[in-house]
């Protein structure tokens, strides 16, 4: 497929402050605020805004200036009215295109993926009850070492798939046809890396446990869902164009 330019999104916030971080500012942190008028992002990248603004992985960008991946930004911003996740997505858009001068093109590829699908057995989430979702949450919370705690707060299923991406070797793509925002809570016991072993200690001095269910196992025990590999066609971004903002 032939490449595209593109320039960012239709929607602008209506104030936006946008800075270099302090040295020692906590984060990363990038997510919209309770009410859906306010975005902010603490101590994060360009190249993290990007990812979050389209919902590509690290490694479906490529190109544009080493500072992308390394100098840090502090943004605050305000829409006009209370939105929803997506349009304020469609800021985020907006502010990556005006102020760092984002120029890139998208190019569709045949990709390794996990796709996350509905189990047979039916879902098991949780509808979410109120009407907007612009607080959606994927929260991801290590219990001990090895075992994470996912928790999510008013999350469609393809905002799960882009956070699950983060935790695996490759893209998730959502084929659950789950239009709704959903409550769920999912826990499970990561791969050891090859440095852990049986019988290792943690910092508090109690024996590594190596037990649990997979993440592959756990989604589909306690969420009702599949996970499983394969292949799907994805966008990939050629960075062309990305400058450093001047102030706010």
């Amino acid at each position: 497929m032939a490449a595209t330019l593109l320039l960012g999104g239709q929607l602008k916030f209506e104030v936006a402050s946008l800075k270099p971080s302090a040295p020692g500012t906590p984060g990363p942190m990038i997510r919209p605020a309770p009410g859906g008028e306010r975005y902010e992002a603490t101590a994060v990248t360009l190249k993290t805004m990007i990812e979050t603004a389209y919902r590509l992985r690290a490694d479906q960008i490529s190109g544009g200036p080493d500072w992308m991946d390394r100098d840090r930004f502090d943004l605050e911003a305000k829409a006009e009215k209370p939105s929803s996740s997506a349009e304020l997505r469609e800021m985020l858009k907006s502010v990556l295109a005006e102020r760092f001068g984002l120029r890139f093109r998208v190019e569709e590829k045949e990709l390794p993926v996990y796709v996350l699908s509905l189990d047979p057995g039916g879902s098991k989430l949780t509808a979410h009850g109120a009407k907007d979702a612009a607080e959606a949450r994927v929260e991801l919370t290590p219990t001990q070492p090895l075992h994470l705690k996912v928790m999510g707060t008013a999350a469609s299923m393809d905002f799960f798939a882009f956070r699950m991406g983060y935790l695996l070797d490759r893209p998730v793509v959502d084929r659950t046809g789950l239009k709704g925002d959903y409550d769920f809570v999912l826990t499970y016991t990561m791969e050891a890396p090859e440095s852990m072993h049986e019988g290792m200690v943690g910092h508090d001095g109690r024996p590594i446990d190596f037990t649990g269910p997979t993440i592959f196992s756990a989604i589909r025990q306690q969420l009702g869902l599949r996970l499983e590999a394969g292949k799907a066609p994805l966008q990939t971004f050629r960075i062309e164009r990305a400058e450093k903002p001047a102030g706010n």
